[in-house]
């Protein structure tokens, strides 16, 4: 009997050291083995979400196959606290130990938006608005122009005033840079007006090759105390950058009284028309060297130019001929959207 209590005594802690040592083996296979999610997966995780709110997630999801097993990892690991909330996508087959990872590194899913030239503020902070990935009110008081268009990368739950400030911001530094490589010889006083100008040619064209000709004609304009005479600027004293205008411009519209009708007034408006993008702010900056006065579309997307008056008037002409051919029953006083 001694000598079996004495077996015993010896080998029950050998035995209980044998299974934890099967036991932690076994789990380790099932912590590293591929999981059992048959196709990536984004989800996200909230802020107060726990290790046991984020176990059953990913539990609930298919990520994972065991909850206890995913504390337990992320307690051993010493990850547990080191998970973060955020937006987060799970490729097919993550194991346990790279699920634990992932939520430990912070690498959440980076959303975009992208901002297009030519669109005004109000148009801008529609798009940020309306993004669901996005939270919190967008801020007051956002001057127009003040946006710099391109795409913006953000993480989910990201603040729609702190998307806004980045643009502004972007659009501060890319301006000033800008303008201290400006054409010296250009009439523009301030960045300020250099803005305004970009807004015009921005929306007077989207054609790259055309953005320097287009600055050219309004420089020269600028030079001989010629009023600009653009049409989107008349466009944006009838909405005042609320709503696109959707519909032709009337001769009775270039008569609007508004400091932005730069058929009436002289120089340049008082403020941007839209958000000009780096491409339209250069071109402002350098126009063209040529002597240009006018431009008029010429139906193909681009416009025609001229330095002379008489010129100008040929190329309206055929461009009012291309516009009875396209439509019928157009109204003889509608704008050919010209610059004259």
């Amino acid at each position: 009997m001694a000598r079996l209590a004495l077996h015993a005594a010896v080998f029950a802690p050998l035995g209980a050291f044998v299974f934890a040592l099967g036991f932690s083996y076994f789990a380790y296979l099932e912590f590293v083995r591929p999981g059992p999610l048959t196709e990536a997966t984004t989800l996200v995780v909230r802020k107060g979400s726990g290790v046991e709110g984020i176990a059953t997630q990913l539990l609930d999801r298919g990520v994972i196959r065991d909850r206890f097993l995913f504390k337990a990892g992320a307690g051993l690991t010493g990850r547990s606290r080191a998970m973060r909330a955020g937006e987060y996508r799970f490729p097919a087959g993550i194991s346990l130990d790279a699920a634990i990872a992932l939520l430990a590194s912070g690498e959440t899913v980076k959303r975009r938006i992208t901002v297009a030239e030519g669109l005004t503020t109000g148009e801008v902070l529609d798009l940020v608005g309306a993004d669901e990935g996005l939270s919190g009110d967008l801020p007051p008081d956002v001057g127009e122009g003040s946006l710099l268009p391109e795409t913006y990368y953000f993480s989910y739950g990201d603040t729609r005033s702190g998307l806004v400030r980045r643009m502004r911001e972007t659009m501060k530094a890319t301006l000033a840079a800008l303008w201290e490589k400006r054409d010296p010889n250009i009439l523009l006083a301030t960045p300020g007006e250099a803005l305004v100008l970009a807004s015009i040619i921005e929306r007077e064209t989207a054609l790259a090759p055309e953005r320097a000709r287009i600055s050219a004609v309004f420089h020269n304009r600028l030079r001989r105390g010629m009023r600009l005479q653009s049409d989107p600027t008349v466009a944006y004293a009838l909405t005042l950058g609320r709503m696109p205008l959707d519909r032709p411009l009337s001769r009775s519209d270039l008569r609007v009284d508004s400091p932005y009708n730069t058929y009436r007034v002289n120089g340049l408006p008082p403020g941007p028309i839209a958000n000009p993008g780096r491409a339209s702010i250069e071109a402002a900056l350098h126009p063209a060297p040529t002597h240009e006065l006018y431009f008029v579309a010429d139906g193909t997307g681009g416009h025609a130019f001229a330095h002379t008056f008489a010129e100008h008037l040929r190329n309206v002409a055929r461009w009012r001929q291309i516009e009875r051919e396209r439509r019928e029953g157009q109204k003889p006083n509608q704008s050919p959207s010209v610059s004259e």
